[in-house]
């Protein structure tokens, strides 16, 4: 397994069309859920913030960082 910084640090696109609705769709599903837990799940939370964070801007680090593409070509 190659981590490969620099390519990181180019925030290329690297989430597909399909990928960014279930990211988008999953994200905005757990920020509703975690509202309405009693105790305000916040681990929710930041898993829902960075799922629609990731699924918006099309880029996610951890893929980057493995040299993972799910973009049609």
């Amino acid at each position: 397994m190659n981590f490969d910084v620099k390519r990181m640090l180019k925030f290329e696109h690297n989430v597909g069309e399909k990928e960014k609705k279930y990211r988008l769709y999953a994200g905005s599903a757990l920020l509703v859920i975690s509202l309405f837990i009693p105790g305000g799940e916040v681990l929710l939370l930041l898993v829902g913030l960075v799922l629609v964070a990731t699924g918006y801007s099309g880029w996610c680090p951890i893929y980057s960082g493995l040299n993972k593409n799910t973009c049609e070509k």
